[in-house]
This record gives C-alpha cells, sequence and structure tokens, in this order.
C-alpha cells in the first residue's frame, strides 16, 4: 500500500497498517474524545475529525491516548467498504423516502424542541420548503450527540445519520436518528435571522443570508426550475444556444440608458484624453480612442443583435444573460441588472415569434406546476391566493391577440366612464401603454395573457420592421401582457431591408459606421427573421406572485445599491 500521510497540526507520521488504525479508535473511544466525522477502508482508517487542539496520537508507532478532549483531524488511506454506520450516504431531504438503510441528512437547524427522553431537530438542506424533522431518543444516541443537543441553535449546520420511518405528527416520515454533529456554530444572539418574520424589504440588506428563510430560498428553487425548463424547452425545439457579449459599442434599444465601462482615471478628470476635431481642437467631451477598447464601451441592454448574426446563420438561436439598463428608476418592476432570454428565429414572422413565445411560456409555467408544488403552495398561502389558478389558467386557455388600436379603444371606452380612477387616463394611438393599462387589459377586459401587436413605429426600436399595409405608420412588433405583471414579453419581425434600416437609424442619428456588421447581415442574404425578449425576473415574479422584482433576483442592482 501507497504511504499516505496522517496530519495532526505540525505532528504527521505515516499510519500503513490495519492494527494501527483499529488502535487509534480504540484510543478515540477510551478518550472519550468527540468525533464529528470518520471513515473506515479496508487497510484502516479514511478520515476522522474530532474535537481536540494538538495531539500526537503515535509515538514511535504506539497508540497515545489523550487525557482530555481535544481537537483532531486524521487522515488516512483506505480501500475497504466502510461499515455502514460510518459510509451512510447522503439524501437530500427533498428526496428522502422511508427505508431501512441507514443515511445522512447535512443542513441547516430550522427549529430545536428538547424534552426529558428526546429531541427534536428540524434541518433543511435547501432543496425544498419542509426539509425533514431528526427525532434523537436519548436512549438511543452515543453520549456525543447528547452533547451536542445542548450545542444547537437556529442557523447551525449539522451532519445527522439515521433511518428514515414513518413520522408519528403531522409529517410524513422523519429521521429517526442515531447520531447527529454540530457541523458550524451559530450564535443566537448575533444571528440576523431570529425566529420571527422579517419584511422584504429587511432582508434585501442581509441579501447574503437571505436565502436561508422559506420565501427566498422558495423563490430560488422557482428560478432554478424556470431556468432549466426555458434551455430544455428551446433545445428541444432546435434552437442553438448563443452567448452574446455583455461589452458592446452599440445601443440595441437606441434609448442611450447604458453603463459605461471605461479603464480611464475617471478620478483625475484632468489626466483624461480630450476629443479633438481635424484640425486638432478640443472639443467638449473624452477622446475614448485612447481607451481599453479603442472607442466607447457600454454594458450590453441586450444580446438581440449579436443573436440576430448567429440566427442567420444556424436558423434558430437563443440567449440567456444578463443585461444592464441605465435607467434611474426606483419602481417594483425595474432593476438595473437583469436577465434576458431572446430567441432569434430566421425565415420567420411575427406570428411566428408569438406562437413560439406562447408555447414556451405554457411548458415552463407547466414544469414548474409539476415540480414545485410545495413552494407554489406557500406562495399561494402567503402572497397570492389565486396563483396557483393563474398559472394553470396562462398553462391551458390559448392566450388572446389584440391590435394595438383595438386596444386602444377599448382602454378609451373604460377609461371615459371614470377618469378619476386611472393615473394616466390621456391614451391615444401613440401613447407608451403605461402598466395600469397593461394589466387591464390583462385582467379585466381579456382575463387572460394577451398579446398586443402592430404598435405604432415612433414608439418602439429602430430594428423593428415598418408594416408596409399602413404605410410605415406601425412597425410588426408585438408585447405580451400577462395579469398580475402586465408587460413579460417583448419581440418583433427585424428589419431585413437595408435601405429602409440605415433610413431609420439616420432618423434616430445612430452612428450608422457603429452597426456595420449588423447591416452587413442585410448586405449578405439577408432572411425575414424574428425573435422576442423575455423578462426573466418578471417571468419570476409572475409565477410567485412575489410583488418586487428585486426579491426575485439573487442580488438586486438598482440605483444607489451595489451591495454584496
Amino acid at each position: 500500500m501507497a504511504p499516505q500521510t496522517s496530519s495532526f497540526n505540525q505532528n504527521r507520521r505515516i499510519l500503513s497498517t490495519k492494527m494501527a488504525s483499529r488502535a487509534c479508535l480504540a484510543a478515540l473511544a477510551a478518550s472519550g474524545a468527540r468525533t464529528s466525522a470518520f471513515s473506515v477502508g479496508r487497510h484502516g482508517v479514511k478520515s476522522i475529525t474530532a474535537l481536540s487542539p494538538s495531539v500526537n496520537l503515535f509515538r514511535d508507532s504506539t497508540p497515545v491516548i489523550p487525557r482530555t478532549p481535544h481537537t483532531f483531524q486524521l487522515h488516512m488511506s483506505s480501500t475497504e467498504a466502510a461499515p455502514t454506520a460510518l459510509s451512510a450516504p447522503r439524501v437530500k431531504t427533498s428526496e428522502a423516502k422511508i427505508s431501512d438503510e441507514l443515511v445522512s441528512i447535512k443542513g441547516w437547524v430550522k427549529t430545536v424542541r428538547k424534552q426529558k427522553t428526546l429531541a427534536f431537530v428540524e434541518v433543511n438542506d435547501g432543496s425544498n420548503m419542509s426539509g425533514i424533522q431528526c427525532v434523537l431518543p436519548f436512549d438511543q444516541v452515543d453520549e456525543a450527540t447528547i452533547a451536542e443537543i445542548e450545542n444547537l441553535t437556529t442557523g447551525c449546520s449539522v451532519h445527522a445519520i439515521g433511518k428514515i420511518v414513518e413520522s408519528q405528527g403531522k409529517q410524513a416520515f422523519e429521521l429517526s436518528a442515531t447520531s447527529l454533529r454540530l457541523v458550524g456554530s451559530c450564535p443566537g444572539e448575533t444571528f440576523p435571522l431570529a425566529k420571527k418574520r422579517h419584511s422584504l424589504e429587511y432582508l434585501r440588506t442581509i441579501a447574503h443570508l437571505r436565502p436561508r428563510t422559506n420565501t427566498i430560498a422558495a423563490v430560488a428553487r422557482v428560478r432554478s426550475t424556470l431556468a432549466g425548463s426555458i434551455h430544455s424547452f428551446l433545445q428541444n425545439h432546435g434552437f442553438q444556444y448563443v452567448q452574446t457579449p455583455l461589452i458592446t459599442a452599440s445601443d440595441c434599444e437606441g434609448a442611450g440608458e447604458m453603463f459605461r465601462v471605461t479603464t480611464l482615471n475617471t478620478d483625475d478628470v484632468a489626466s483624461l484624453p480630450r476629443a479633438k476635431d481635424k484640425d486638432g481642437k478640443e472639443l467638449p467631451g473624452v477622446d475614448y480612442g485612447e481607451d481599453f477598447f479603442g472607442k466607447a464601451a457600454f454594458l450590453t441592454v441586450s444580446g438581440q443583435l449579436g443573436g440576430e448574426t448567429y440566427a442567420c446563420a444556424l436558423g434558430d438561436v437563443y440567449t440567456f444573460g444578463p443585461t444592464f439598463r441605465a435607467e434611474n428608476s426606483q419602481t417594483t418592476r425595474h432593476l438595473a441588472e437583469f436577465w434576458m432570454v431572446e430567441p432569434e428565429m430566421a425565415f420567420a414572422d411575427l406570428t411566428s415569434a408569438m406562437n413560439n413565445a406562447e408555447s414556451m411560456l405554457k411548458a415552463v409555467v407547466g414544469d414548474v406546476l409539476d415540480k414545485c408544488d410545495e413552494d407554489l403552495e406557500f406562495f399561494a398561502k402567503f402572497f397570492d391566493k389565486g396563483l396557483k389558478d393563474r398559472l394553470l389558467k396562462l398553462r391551458d386557455k390559448p392566450f388572446v391577440r389584440c391590435s394595438y388600436r383595438d386596444a386602444i379603444g377599448y382602454l378609451q371606452e373604460e377609461i371615459a366612464k371614470d377618469p378619476s380612477k386611472w393615473q394616466f387616463p390621456d391614451v391615444e394611438f401613440g401613447t407608451d401603454l403605461a402598466t395600469e393599462h397593461e394589466r387591464w387589459l390583462a385582467e379585466t377586459k381579456f382575463e387572460s395573457a394577451v398579446f398586443v401587436y402592430n404598435y405604432p413605429k415612433k414608439i418602439k426600436a429602430f430594428y423593428m420592421r415598418d408594416n408596409d399595409e399602413d404605410g410605415g405608420e406601425t412597425v410588426n412588433a408585438m408585447d405580451l401582457l400577462v395579469p398580475g405583471v402586465g408587460e413579460l414579453v417583448g419581440g418583433s419581425q427585424r428589419e431585413e431591408r437595408l435601405d429602409v434600416l440605415v433610413e431609420k437609424m439616420k432618423e434616430l442619428d445612430l452612428d450608422v459606421d457603429d452597426y456595420w456588421w449588423y447591416l452587413d447581415l442585410r448586405r449578405f442574404g439577408s432572411v425575414p427573421h424574428a425573435g422576442y425578449g423575455l423578462g426573466f425576473e418578471r417571468l419570476v415574479t409572475y409565477v410567485t406572485g412575489i410583488e418586487n422584482i428585486r426579491d426575485a433576483i439573487a442580488y438586486p442592482r438598482y440605483p444607489g445599491n451595489a451591495e454584496f
């Protein structure tokens, strides 16, 4: 057997026989040292973690029994199958089921209840909402476990071993534990998450700990399921996943609300290179030709333009990644950093984009209904009582399709009944619909998800295709409005005609030279193509019933906040 190293702080010796390793275990047992984790192999102990400062268990290959409890670590070679109690496989609480086999449960303590003859420890490993109750009868566990129970507090991490049995309480099953060890302590007097409900506003101030709460953990699980389902749906429908750059020189939306990326020393304004005209005369502004990228660069607001280039080669593609917008908004619907799902389809029109968006949303919401029932029950209880009915309706009912002109007519008719009920009562052709307008259409008028299409050209982005039938007054664009949120998806058929696109860019004062590569798609084998963008955090809020988008992402970025 190849020699292995055993470490006890600075004292290192080699253990090479089964006899020596068994002697080590005997020494531990005799000393009363509290072993927190160990495993045994064919040739001896593989690893031991116990509670002790610095001990040399071996002197000239002879075990030395410590006289008092100590903290030490032992690591040795092992190839022999370990006894069941020492190698119990770890089981996630979401996958736990009644069995005669010993298993390990590792997680964080939610509650501890101690009685005269036993203790109840609720442990959650994050894989589901309920976790598992560990029952520890004092006459069936070792003394070390009894001692550890005294040190348990809410928030500490533990490793418990036992059998999963039918519960005598409200839960279906529980862990009948034979041992439990404290892995990481959590002082109750300083732990920010005391055993009480906290506001979501407070939890944002401790965003690094808030995933341990029921609400944020449930959001994270639903978010994960949604992300996986989106990837699965699109790839199963022949879409290729493309990773477009986060740093760009292009403004996809033409709105100018972008974060600048620079390595210039902005702390020393006098040192900044100044822009100059062709005669060498200084102009207002900075010469970004001297910057890292040789030009002005920004964080992207969308992966769409890059996605289009690959769609015009691979057919159907999608991007799924972070995007950024420097919009000074403190609303519950906006973030400065957010994730977008952006499919792009070659040889496609607006109807193709609407059909794909509808099919995808029905599929991913259906997955969440199937896989996250416990979390959805929680959200329905504490946040939105009608949540599951709303999700079922979205999954099962065809989406309504309504032209923008018709939508404006419906709104004008409704607002005329009592304008005082509306924050924005002035609605006419060309109005950019506000959230209250969008939600009324989805929640009241149609009681359904609804595609509003053919928007006025002047309120949409430059790359959207002009409609021929109305002289270019509208563009072939759509927004998907859903109850409880408003706009969830925005998309369009892209303008594939080079001359029309160049003219539109000039009207918006966009530098055509900055988009030379984008225009090449129209020069070389142009095809009709369409796509859409799905705001991922908005989808999370819709599916969970969470009102504030800042609770739908791990670390929200918004004006005045970039903590953590």
